[in-house]
């Protein structure tokens, strides 16, 4: 068999400290839906990156464009009713709105594997799960029918499926939803990608094969030093697994950094607040949890100023009528908040110094 071993990977590993460029940087990406209702401003300039060998957490909640954001990165948004609108995607040093369909095939599942929310939907029902996994490899490597099996059987046991062999005979509604979820990990690195984008691959899941999915996640990432990217609805589900986070709202990204100053130095309100509805198992609970008023705006007609100004208990005058942009507030710390611009009254890191360095509530 043709050897699909962790050659391609180092090979990206050794380009990305040759190359100081992110291996994947979205640039001011705007996407939208024509509906029967009228146009859905879904993404609305979202630009963020992640290096390689990196780990990047997108956050947010439902119908935020952090989904649609990288469906539009994997080719999968579908044209129509979706028009891409403005924006560059950089994938390893070629813009992936510019390439034909054709292009985009032979980097789809290659080089971006993705990992989908639903595995029983991402999976077929009617051909077995190793045959699926096979199907990916002989799509993409000249290699027999035999020795796709033989690597979809090493997939299986790379994601510790037991008994991989018997496995790989089987059809989905035989695996639990764990072992599904496994399968579909196994079939995004088949062909060993340089980026694996895992949208809410725990969603599904009860909290205990959550924790065994984010593990095997963190395992794999470390054990082959590919980049992950990261969807999720839920701060506490990435905190082990991120090195960095973006934090998305009504399509637009409204703060970004390391993950400790994310967790430990949150800036934007929004962040704030997603910190505080996550449970704690190092708090005492004193009533209800906490909850973010409101609900997020209508994107058939996207707010001029800040989107979160109507649920944001700071906002002012200029929140409603002018957007802000990305201001630095650390090492590579960026939020866009009028709150932290030098002007503001209520600028939090003005009275930070005030106080000594401690932060005012």
């Amino acid at each position: 068999m043709e050897q699909v071993s962790n050659n391609q990977l180092n090979q990206g590993r050794e380009l990305g400290k040759q190359d100081a460029q992110p291996l994947l940087s979205i640039e001011d990406l705007h996407v939208s839906f024509h509906t029967y209702a009228g146009e859905v401003h879904a993404v609305r300039g979202a630009t963020y990156s992640v290096e390689h060998g990196g780990s990047l957490a997108v956050v947010g909640e439902s119908g935020c464009g952090k989904t649609v954001t990288v469906q539009t990165v994997m080719g999968l948004t579908p044209i129509p009713p979706g028009e891409i609108k403005g924006g560059k995607i950089i994938f390893n040093g070629q813009d992936l709105l510019q390439l034909s369909e054709r292009e985009k095939q032979s980097i789809r599942g290659k080089d971006i594997g993705m990992i989908f929310q639903d595995p029983m939907t991402g999976l077929n029902p009617t051909m077995t799960v190793g045959r699926q996994i096979a199907e990916t490899v002989e799509r993409h490597h000249k290699v027999s029918r035999n020795e796709a099996m033989e690597r979809a059987v090493e997939m299986l046991s790379l994601v510790e499926i037991p008994n991989p062999q018997v496995r790989a005979r089987q059809y989905p509604h035989q695996f639990s939803g764990g072992m599904r979820q496994r399968a579909m990990i196994a079939m995004a690195l088949a062909c060993e990608p340089l980026l694996l984008i895992a949208d809410e691959p725990t969603t599904s899941l009860d909290v205990t094969i959550q924790s065994q999915i984010l593990d095997l996640l963190q395992n794999l990432q470390e054990r082959l030093g590919m980049t992950i990217v990261l969807i999720s609805h839920n701060l506490g589900v990435v905190a082990r697994l991120a090195k960095s986070i973006v934090v998305m709202y009504a399509g637009k990204v409204v703060e970004s950094g390391p993950a400790s100053e994310i967790f430990y130095n949150a800036a934007h309100p929004y962040t704030q607040a997603l910190l505080k509805s996550v449970p704690r198992l190092d708090q005492e609970i004193r009533g209800e949890l906490a909850t973010i008023p409101g609900t997020p705006p209508d994107l058939f007609k996207p707010p001029a100023g800040c989107a979160f100004a109507p649920r944001c208990k700071y906002a002012m005058k200029i929140c409603v009528n002018c957007d802000a942009e990305p201001i630095k507030v650390g090492d590579n710390h960026y939020v866009s908040c009028w709150l932290h611009h030098e002007a503001s009254p209520n600028n939090p890191l003005k009275n930070q110094a005030e106080n000594g360095g401690r932060t005012s509530d």
